[in-house]
């Protein structure tokens, strides 16, 4: 009596990477949904108290969604695959497939397939899609709190317009009318300047918003030689930009181009520089991982034969692998900006862990392999 013919590969790939593909949208999705909801709630003042359009607040918070993507990814492609595979191994499924002829190599095909598409999505995220969006965040941001200087002054309160510009209204004259303004300006810290005046209007300007003053003084102190310098106006017009000479603002490592992170220019402290090298490299490292744990998921669950305890364990230990890796390359990734001879160390914890895997599968799948032909 002839042997029953193993099924298909392609179809038991579609079988399982279907499985996995769908839940791994499925798991991503949420957490990013739940991760940009808790994050957006910082902002929601923003439409409450300043009228932003929810429009203009969904912009501002949907462009923080990649960044996020780009952190969970490798987490999320690990639990998914260890919930499918230890599921098919929990109904019994690997145990049909092992007894048609399925070597261990060939079961974790599809799990390899997916760990491959995940790692290729976040190189994506983290080589390009992430610091750009991350740049039209802080670009989008900057530009929003500049429109709504104006509604950010309230009566009697000391409104922080920025880290170094404070802002005191005694009254408002309808949206954009003040009596009672004082000004305290330290955006130059060696001559921070102080403005009094009786009244002044906002002129509305996306960019560059500005504060007209009638009727006041304005007090300089030079504080090297600790002497304060007063001039009275009739008419005055103060910048309200956060940013000195209407810059953009201070460069942060998260939005820069891979290129610039590698290469950072040669004025900036070793400190920053050590620090953008770090950064970069871990951009592409940290995609990597979604491999490596993916396969640590494989080999746990994979190898050895079925048992009750080791349905338990099994997850177990690779949680706990997992979650090793993760708390060992934080510290290293911090370590690393202050000794860069550990570098190469970065590139070994993101590719060793999934080429021992790979050579436990690969091994485990000549042992078992049928004597007869597939």
């Amino acid at each position: 009596m002839a042997a029953a013919p193993t099924p298909p590969l392609p179809l038991l790939d579609h079988y399982i990477l279907r499985q996995l593909l769908v839940a791994l949208l499925a798991l991503t999705g949420g957490a990013v949904a739940l991760i940009w909801l808790t994050q957006s709630l910082h902002f929601v003042t923003l439409i409450v108290q300043h009228g932003l359009s929810l429009r203009a607040f969904l912009h501002l918070t949907l462009l923080m969604a990649p960044s996020f993507a780009v952190v969970i990814l490798p987490v999320t492609t690990f639990l998914v695959i260890l919930f499918l595979y230890q599921k098919l191994a929990g109904d019994r499924e690997l145990t049909v497939m092992r007894a048609a002829g399925l070597s261990t190599l060939r079961l974790a095909r599809p799990g390899l397939l997916c760990a491959l598409a995940a790692t290729a999505a976040s190189l994506v995220l983290s080589l390009w899609l992430a610091p750009v969006s991350y740049h039209a965040f802080h670009a989008y941001e900057f530009q929003i709190r500049n429109r709504l200087a104006a509604f950010l002054l309230e009566e009697g309160v000391f409104t922080h317009v920025s880290e170094t510009m404070t802002i005191y209204i005694h009254k408002r004259d309808g949206s954009n009318a003040f009596q009672g303004v004082m000004i305290q300006d330290n955006r130059d810290p060696a001559n921070p300047v102080t403005v009094l005046a009786e009244r002044g209007a906002m002129v509305p300007d996306a960019l560059r918003p500005r504060l007209v003053l009638y009727n006041g003084s304005r007090q300089v102190l030079d504080r090297r030689t600790r002497q304060l310098a007063m001039l009275n106006f009739d008419h005055n017009m103060v910048d309200l930009t956060t940013t000195r000479a209407g810059a953009h603002q201070s460069e942060d490592a998260a939005e820069l181009p891979l290129g610039q992170l590698l290469h950072p220019p040669a004025q900036l402290s070793q400190h920053v520089r050590n620090k953008w090298r770090v950064e970069g490299l871990h951009r592409l490292t940290g995609p990597l991982s979604a491999f490596s744990y993916s396969v640590i998921a494989l080999v746990c669950v994979l190898r050895g034969r079925f048992s009750k305890h080791g349905n338990f364990w099994r997850p177990l230990l690779a949680i706990f692998l997992v979650v090793g890796l993760l708390t060992f390359s934080l510290m290293l990734k911090s370590m690393t900006a202050r000794t860069p001879a550990l570098a190469p160390l970065m590139i070994i914890l993101a590719l060793l862990p999934g080429m021992i895997g790979l050579l436990c599968l690969f091994f485990d799948g000549r042992r078992t392999r049928p004597a007869r032909p597939a």
